[in-house]
């Protein structure tokens, strides 16, 4: 039964693979300048500086490690809180993370500290953002040094909600090309030129990944509720506490570096726990690999649905996130 189980586990995992390779090369082929895949290998060895070249590697390769890293680290964040919480309704913006990421990015945009600190004063004001709230929900949610995981959930709620008002307000304060920008980024793009990010944010998800293995079996009794965890051995508190901490730095890192991309992180754990069971040893690695997929699919949909311009990626995850997710609690009762 166990050899069993694994070889299904195995298969989900390849299939999953292979469905990530081949949407990376529709993503390196496809765009305004159609590069045939036979010509990829050549135009790669040659190491000629020719156009094609040039945007292979410098254009459309960052986009696709980017939405491979962000995608993934949005799939797993909301998988560790939608395992944390035991509420299958529960994405990685609910906590409010995304609202103290765009307040953070807001603010640098209005005061313009890129003046001074250059390209990296957006993901740095986002992720400081995302920081704050991230301290705030966890300092107010501790009560007699234990985590409640209902007032955190309160709290994050109402947090983003006041963070939501606040970015308003600025954008209705802000001049009309401080306002293109806030809004811009507001809607999310893979559009990251600094390789350097690029790196922090795959180094970030694939450390997000390691570490959350570590409490695959604790999340797996936490699904049977606190008590019966307590009784398996689970340390109920700490678990909690560094679940929350991996889940809000992989979404703070996210926010910070993209912008707000919805649903990746709530529809791609819940299709994955219809699929292959609510197991973590096998959904961890399967919400990373679908999220990876997802987005980097939405992504090339907002290169060409509208060529030559472009949609903001967050923009077509949020309409065929929101389709199908309402698609699938039609005909299906919400599974955890």
């Amino acid at each position: 039964m166990i050899n069993k189980k694994i070889r299904y586990w195995l298969f989900v995992i390849l299939i999953l693979i292979l469905i990530l390779l081949c949407i990376c090369i529709l993503a390196i082929c496809t765009g305004s300048a159609g590069i045939p895949v036979k010509n990829i290998p050549d135009i790669l060895l040659t190491g000629k500086k020719t156009a094609e070249y040039n945007i292979l590697l410098g254009i459309r390769l960052p986009r696709i490690l980017l939405g491979i890293a962000i995608g993934g680290a949005l799939s797993l964040a909301g998988t560790l809180l939608q395992g944390m919480f035991r509420n299958p309704l529960v994405e990685p913006y609910t906590l409010g993370i995304s609202g103290g990421a765009s307040l953070g990015v807001c603010l640098n945009i209005i005061f313009k500290w890129y003046a001074v600190l250059g390209v990296i004063a957006y993901p740095l004001s986002g992720f400081l953002g995302a920081v704050l709230v991230i301290a705030l929900v966890y300092t107010l949610s501790m009560k007699t040094g234990a985590l409640k995981t209902n007032s955190m959930l309160l709290i994050g709620v109402m947090i983003s909600f006041i963070s939501s008002s606040l970015v308003m307000l600025l954008m209705a304060v802000s001049h009309s090309e401080d306002l293109q920008s806030i809004v811009f980024w507001i809607m999310g793009s893979l559009d990251e030129p600094n390789m350097t990010m690029i790196k922090i944010a795959v180094f970030g998800a694939l450390a997000g990944l390691i570490f959350s293995y570590f409490f695959c079996l604790d999340l797996n009794a936490l699904a049977l509720g606190e008590e019966e965890a307590m009784h398996l051995g689970v340390n109920i508190e700490r678990t909690k506490r560094i679940l929350f901490i991996i889940a809000s730095v992989l979404t703070g890192l996210s926010v910070s570096v993209t912008g707000i991309i919805m649903f990746v992180g709530l529809i791609v754990p819940h299709f994955m726990r219809i699929t292959v069971g609510s197991d973590h040893r096998i959904l961890l690695i399967g919400s990373f690999l679908a999220g990876a997929s997802f987005l980097t699919l939405c992504d090339v949909l907002a290169r060409t649905v509208i060529s030559p311009l472009e949609l903001p990626v967050g923009v077509i995850t949020g309409i065929i996130g929101g389709i199908v997710f309402i698609y699938v609690l039609s005909r299906k009762r919400v599974v955890l």
